[in-house]
């Protein structure tokens, strides 16, 4: 019985550790969090925002995710893909996708990232005229 996705994992090359914590911490906005040191020992990193876990594993045969990716949501989709442009990193604009704004870009090692948000329907908050 799946109750919650609990994190999504992509890999990267041993020693990219550095280069995805500028990333994932300065671009994105994520928060690095400690691996157990069993794991620790592997090489990689994990993030989180809020409830989203991201965490890259070191892989000595290491090929990016070109066209698997994790699909994060966002809030202020504009202002998210500014920042993203703004710190250097690919901003990719899909209109593909019924009901929602969304983007794509890739991680210092070129592993795909999907960010969207939901377009609000026509409901109007302020009530009737």
């Amino acid at each position: 019985m799946l109750v919650a996705l609990d994190h999504v994992q992509l890999a990267a090359p041993p020693g990219s550790e550095d280069m995805l914590r500028a990333y994932y911490v300065d671009v994105l906005g994520m928060t690095e969090i400690p691996k157990p040191p069993v794991l620790a020992a592997r090489g990689g990193c994990w993030f989180e925002a809020g409830p989203v876990q991201l965490h890259v594993g070191a892989e000595d045969a290491f090929r990016p995710a070109r066209k698997a990716h994790p699909g994060l949501r966002v809030t202020d989709i504009e202002a998210f893909a500014a920042r993203l442009a703004a710190r250097g990193a690919p901003v990719t604009w899909d209109d593909n996708l019924p009901g929602h704004r969304r983007f794509y870009s890739e991680d210092p090692v070129g592993n795909r990232l999907e960010f969207l948000e939901p377009v609000a329907t026509g409901a109007s908050s302020e009530g009737p005229e």
